[in-house]
Parts: structure tokens; C-alpha cells; sequence
């Protein structure tokens, strides 16, 4: 038996979560302004906790690489946050400094457009085609579903549509690989985020920083997830936006039914709500561990570092082929301006 800790870095929270095989030893939220003031608190969770790997915050995510390794180049791929942009890194570049001083056995982990199993020709001019934690909670949603059919990892094959509170996503997979993925800044409007944004609207904004990435979305219809039920404008596009997503990948999926995960999911009414809406598959709750406080991506990245420390979940990630994902996110843009951004970083 391995013991590990996924983390999963929230908008709003970083979650970590411990297995020793299937026992949860760790389940635990800390805010992330928390962690932009004390860097240390993630390491001093993972020294006290004692575990033999853990799944780092992967953020767009880079080829399963150990925290030795970890560099500008790589801080860069995985926070897609240029030198000369407003929104800090400096809490969690602070963070990851902390468990490379104290060797931690960190490894960070791939988002899902490096993955060989996603076509080529559905990379192209992709960059977030779901991030790091996106694909955890993929992997989360395999165990679940071979569990609940008794059926083999590479039998699965569902749509994941995570309702996190920042943004939404979906993820394809089918015969336990993810195929396909629309991701929270690609796809449609999400509770914080606006999503994919118009390209009038980008030329006519000129240029502009990745905060705005984290905005409008139907949280200014709404102020707070509570309230979204209330609001017709609101729900109506949170929810036909995300149907919208799951429907886009039914052209690359056979689905055995849709998994929903996430923040939102977990507001009063919405799941249900949703559910109602959705008459072309059927559609139930992305189970996990039973934890009280860490979401799923927490959880799946456990899974993750079970199987990367050869733990009984090794043949889940081999099935998903993690280790053997490459490249960055950058390297299908078709657009020659991308240049100038690869030469600055090294990539």
C-alpha cells in the first residue's frame, strides 16, 4: 500500500486530499488567500501527513515531471501568466519553492491536450482544452463508473461536465482515454468566467491581462451561487451554456451517460435542475471517496498519485496513458504570432 495527496488548486480553495489504498488519511480545504499569505502550508501539511508521492498543483498542466525539475519554463506552461501580466504567481510560486527546498516527492501532472490519446486534429488552435484538475476529475469518473458497473477501466466512457465555481468544462472519454475536452476559458459562459470570448469582442478590447479571464460570467447577474436559481437570465445561460458543452462532444463520444461534478453542481436545485434539462442521456453525480470537505479533482489527483507511486490504481493511469503524455500546450496553434510568446519562454 502507497500513501499520497492530490491537490487540487481552487479559485477559491486549494483542496488536498490522502489515501493510504483507499482509506482517506487527509481531507482538507485551505483558502487560497490563506496560501498566498503562508507558502508553508502546504508543505508542513504534506511533511506531517508522511506520503510516499504527491500530485501537485498543475495548473494547464505539463508531462508528469518531478518537482526537482520544476523551473521558469515550466512555471510558465503550467500558469499560462506572462512576466509582464498583473495577476501574481507569486503564492504558489512561493509554494512550490517550499517542497523543492524541503525535497518533497511532488509531481506535476498533465492537462488534457497533452494527453496521446486526444486526435491531433482536435488540438489544433487549442490551448485549454481542460486543465490539470479536469483531467483528475476524469480519472475520478472512470473508477467511479467501472465500480458502479463492475466493468473494466478501458470499458467506461461517459461525458464529465464539471460546474466548478470558476469555470465550466467538460471532458470526453471513452474506453477509459480521454478523447476530447472543452475547457473553462474555451467553452461557454461559466459562473465567474465568460468562457470562449468572442473574437470581435477581443479585437476590441485590444490587449488586456489574465484577469480578465476570471470575469463575465453569471456571477455579475447574481453575486453569489445561492442566488442562481433565483435569476432566470442567470440560470438560463449557466445551464443551456453547459448543455451546450456536453452536446459539442456527443460528436466525438459514445457516452454511457453524462458524470456531473463541481461547486456549483452542489447548489440547491441546480442538479436537479439539470438534470430535467438533459433528456438525451442519462445523468447522475460524480461519486467519490466520501470526503466531507475536498472536491473531486482533489480526489482524482490521489488517484493519480496512487497509481504514479505504483499503488493499486497504477493500471487506471496507464489505461488513461498519462505517463506518456508530451509536449506543451502551446505546440497546435496554428497562428505564427505564437512565436514570439515560445522564443520568450524557451518552448
Amino acid at each position: 500500500m502507497v500513501r499520497v495527496i492530490g491537490i487540487d488548486p481552487g479559485t477559491k480553495s486549494f483542496d488536498l486530499c490522502g489515501l493510504d489504498d483507499e482509506k482517506i488519511i487527509l481531507d482538507v480545504s485551505i483558502s487560497t488567500k490563506d496560501i498566498n499569505k503562508d507558502p508553508a502550508l502546504i508543505s508542513n501539511i504534506i511533511l506531517e501527513t508522511e506520503v510516499d508521492l504527491v500530485v501537485g498543483p498543475s495548473g494547464f498542466g505539463i508531462p508528469v515531471t518531478n518537482i526537482k525539475d520544476i523551473g521558469e519554463r515550466e512555471l510558465f506552461l503550467m500558469s499560462l501568466i506572462k512576466k509582464d501580466d498583473k495577476k501574481s504567481l507569486l503564492g504558489l510560486r512561493a509554494s512550490i519553492k517550499q517542497m523543492q527546498n524541503n525535497k518533497l516527492p511532488v509531481f506535476f501532472i498533465p492537462g488534457v491536450i497533452h494527453l496521446p490519446t486526444v486526435p491531433s486534429y482536435r488540438k489544433l488552435n487549442r490551448i485549454d482544452m481542460g486543465t490539470a484538475d479536469k483531467l483528475c476529475c476524469a480519472a475520478l469518473g472512470i473508477r467511479d463508473q467501472a465500480s458502479r458497473y463492475n466493468i473494466g477501466y478501458n470499458e467506461t466512457s461517459f461525458i464529465l461536465l464539471e460546474m466548478g465555481f470558476g469555470y465550466t468544462a467538460a471532458i470526453a472519454v471513452q474506453n477509459g482515454k480521454i478523447v476530447d475536452g472543452i475547457g473553462g476559458s474555451t467553452g461557454n459562459i461559466g459562473f465567474l468566467s465568460l468562457g470562449g470570448m468572442d473574437s470581435e469582442l477581443a479585437y476590441l478590447l485590444g490587449g488586456f491581462n489574465k484577469e480578465l479571464v476570471f470575469k463575465g460570467g453569471v456571477e455579475k447577474l447574481t453575486g453569489s451561487p445561492e442566488n442562481l436559481m433565483q435569476n432566470k437570465d442567470a440560470l438560463n445561460a449557466y445551464l443551456e451554456s453547459a448543455i451546450k458543452d456536453v452536446l459539442q462532444l456527443t460528436a466525438s463520444v459514445d457516452t454511457r451517460g453524462i458524470l456531473i461534478s463541481g461547486r456549483i453542481s452542489r447548489v440547491e436545485g441546480i442538479f436537479d435542475e439539470m438534470k430535467r434539462r438533459i433528456d438525451f442521456a442519462k445523468v447522475r453525480k460524480l461519486e467519490g471517496f466520501g470526503t466531507k470537505t475536498v472536491k473531486e479533482a482533489a480526489q482524482g489527483a490521489a488517484i493519480i498519485a496512487n497509481g504514479l507511486a505504483g499503488g493499486s490504481y497504477s493500471q487506471l493511469i496507464e489505461t488513461m496513458q498519462i505517463r506518456k503524455a508530451r509536449g506543451t500546450s502551446l505546440d497546435h496553434i496554428l497562428l505564427p504570432e505564437i512565436e514570439i510568446i515560445r522564443k520568450d519562454y524557451n518552448i
